[in-house]
């Protein structure tokens, strides 16, 4: 069996990196360089005013990496000074910044394959098989090869310095592979086990030593069998388990897209010691039910509430959901 380290540690309810009014979150995916962030200056103040006081920015591949410049996914991507411009002026309209890298998954999409299966094939957790990637959602990077975290924790640290984050995002959602007949490295092993180290190996780093606060996505921590979200919003390749196996100070943003009459899965990760960041989509009466149902339960886990577009929006404070619903965020 794998070594996976079991680590129980309480929620830190008073944690000072928490901001104390609830986090009405912006979620930003495809600005990746310093043209596309200071598109997103001009809209701060339509964003504050909104009451946006968190933004999420997905980085990834596109920043200028010093330590494995090979790794940049364009000529063109986010600089140092541009990302400390950025935070600067989010700071100025009181609006936080929390990067974000992609982790263990997502490391392809559709046809193209991002920078570190490329440059590094020998990372992959299914080396060689699913040509073209087709018959798999993403590629996801082996956790179980040490070198992928010697390669990829700089990474993590230049973006975290650049932006002088205090949080990261770490991603980890919809890992379907581990465990899988094409992985030479996981096959026939426990699929919860190899998450929780791959989890509790990024934790070592970005909170113990870097003294971070960490965010992943929730999906694969929940119970499909238990809980009727389906195969994408919770587990059903057996990753579940995990949720005993990892730190309860890790933030966990718990997506759900569509309107329900109730998300349990709030009340699990509470009931488990974890903060919860539920997130919603581009529907905006289910983005509306999620908040309301996560300020009905009256429980001081939950942080606030994540908007998502996973795409780029000209006009930021517009989005749908946004626009209807971070007044109701907050109390």
């Amino acid at each position: 069996m794998l070594a996976v380290l079991l680590i129980a540690v309480p929620a830190a309810a008073a944690d000072k990196r928490v901001t104390a009014e609830p986090w009405v979150a912006l979620h930003l995916l495809g600005y990746q360089n310093d043209s596309d962030l200071e598109a997103i200056e001009g809209q701060l103040p339509g964003l504050a005013a909104r009451g946006v006081n968190v933004i999420v920015l997905e980085v990834d591949y596109g920043f200028a990496f010093r330590s494995h410049p090979e790794l940049r996914i364009a000529e063109n991507v986010t600089t140092r000074a541009g990302a400390r411009r950025f935070v600067a002026a989010c700071r100025r309209h009181g609006i936080k910044v929390i990067p974000e890298f992609q982790c263990l998954g997502h490391q392809s999409w559709a046809k193209d394959t991002w920078p570190l299966l490329t440059k590094y094939p020998e990372f992959d957790l299914t080396p060689g098989a699913f040509p073209r990637n087709e018959g798999i959602y993403c590629r996801e990077w082996d956790p179980l090869n040490p070198r992928v975290l010697e390669t990829v924790l700089p990474l993590i640290d230049e973006i975290v310095d650049a932006f002088d984050a205090d949080t990261l995002h770490v991603g980890m959602d919809e890992v379907f592979l581990l465990g899988h007949d094409a992985s030479p490295s996981t096959k026939g092993k426990d699929p919860a086990e190899l998450f929780a180290k791959a989890v509790n190996d990024l934790y070592a780093h970005v909170v113990k030593e870097r003294k971070l606060q960490m965010i992943m996505w929730g999906d694969r921590l929940i119970d499909a069998g238990r809980y009727d979200y389906g195969e994408w919003e919770s587990s059903k390749n057996n990753t579940w388990p995990a949720i005993y196996m990892i730190p309860k100070d890790v933030i966990i943003a718990d997506w759900h897209y569509e309107k329900r009459d109730s998300y349990p899965s709030l009340s699990l990760f509470l009931d488990k010691g974890f903060r919860v960041l539920p997130t919603s989509f581009k529907d905006v009466e289910a983005s509306r039910g999620l908040i309301s149902y996560a300020r009905g339960l009256q429980r001081p886990g939950i942080l606030g509430h994540l908007f998502t577009s996973w795409s780029r929006v000209e006009r930021l404070a517009d989005w749908p959901p946004l626009a209807a619903n971070a007044g109701s965020v907050k109390p």
